[in-house]
């Protein structure tokens, strides 16, 4: 597109009128723009100049509130900062100045458990949990301690949130690469960090889907409708619990020294036969789901028919059908040009 076709549609484009359709034909009534002369670029850079002269306020107003976005995601990383070291420091003089009992201390670190956004410090907490393991039983057998730590870390680590695959994944593989570093760093006693920190992990899982079975019959509606939005990828999530599980494992595997490696698909292999109970609490809970919830999520696709007629909706079937038409005339103009090769042959 010339400059001067550019230059008159800029002039030409009067905010007057009170709907796109007149601003843009009249522009182009104006500015004299045949489009059917144009070249694809044309066509191009004449469409662009339209859009940009139409939507230049709507673009000032999303990079404004982009900005404002970054603002404020970075105020609360500061504020979560904030509380998550606030709740340090009010543990911290529970603990070193208050509470003088073993018994006590105790049940307030079960709660400084359950308080804290754990998957923050979660590579620290299980290095420094199996450390301490490894210190208090220096010649003995840690699996049981190691096992039952770990179980409690990835239960309150998963049982808050989603039980999406992502979020449970993050959680085991950090769990599980922590773990790999100690057993590198103790050799002689791998094979246990290893094997009790995989049985920590399955147990705290299974025992995180069992809580989110209970909590299921008391679900409030709000959180219901929440987890409709959710449904199929739960409901399928749950279905794979135990693949999960493996590839977490296999993955890790793969990413490690041959020895650590061999281990591992060794005592991924053995744990097939012990995942009998998560595949078995898992198909429960999506079984309940699918009975308490089917009417909820027939509701929720009757709504989603419904947006399916919605003007956005509409405008992606419009796109779908001409980007098949941009496709076919490629896909001709293609087999002409190989006729024509072989013609000429």
């Amino acid at each position: 597109m010339t400059q001067n076709i550019q230059t008159n549609l800029e002039t030409a484009y009067n905010k007057r009128f009170k709907t796109i359709e007149k601003r843009i034909l009249s522009a182009l009534e104006e500015s004299k723009v045949d489009f059917d002369s144009l070249s694809l670029e044309e066509v191009r850079q004449v469409t662009t100049a339209i859009i940009d002269l139409e939507t230049q306020t709507l673009q000032d107003d999303v990079q404004t509130l982009l900005e404002e976005k970054e603002a404020i995601e970075r105020e609360l990383e500061k504020k979560s900062d904030a509380l998550q070291n606030t709740k340090y420091t009010i543990f911290n003089v529970l603990e070193d100045e208050v509470l003088k009992s073993q018994s006590a201390l105790a049940k307030l670190h079960q709660v400084k458990l359950q308080s804290i956004d754990l998957y923050d410090i979660l590579s620290e907490m299980v290095e420094s949990a199996i450390i301490t393991a490894l210190e208090k039983d220096a010649a003995g057998d840690i699996t049981e301690s190691i096992t039952e730590v770990i179980k409690e870390i990835s239960y309150e680590s998963i049982k808050e949130g989603s039980l999406n695959t992502i979020r449970v994944r993050k959680i085991l593989s950090t769990i599980l690469v922590t773990a790999i570093d100690m057993a590198e760093a103790t050799p002689n006693r791998a094979e246990q960090v290893l094997s009790s920190t995989l049985k920590g992990m399955r147990s705290g899982l299974i025992k995180s889907i069992d809580r989110f079975k209970s909590r299921l019959e008391f679900m409030p509606i709000e959180a219901k409708h929440i987890l409709i939005e959710d449904y199929d990828t739960i409901i399928e999530d749950l279905n794979q619990t135990d693949t999960l599980f493996s590839q977490v494992v296999t993955t890790q595997a793969h990413e490690s020294s041959q020895e650590i490696k061999n281990m591992l698909i060794k005592l991924n292999n053995e744990m097939a036969y012990d995942l009998e109970e998560l595949i078995l609490i898992s198909k429960e809970t999506a079984d309940i789901m699918k009975s308490k919830f089917s009417t909820f999520a027939k509701t929720a696709m009757k709504r989603a028919d419904i947006a399916l007629k919605s003007p956005k909706a509409q405008e992606a079937k419009r796109m779908g059908m001409q980007a098949f038409g941009v496709a076919k005339v490629a896909l001709g103009s293609a087999i002409k040009y190989a006729n024509d090769a072989i013609d000429k042959k």
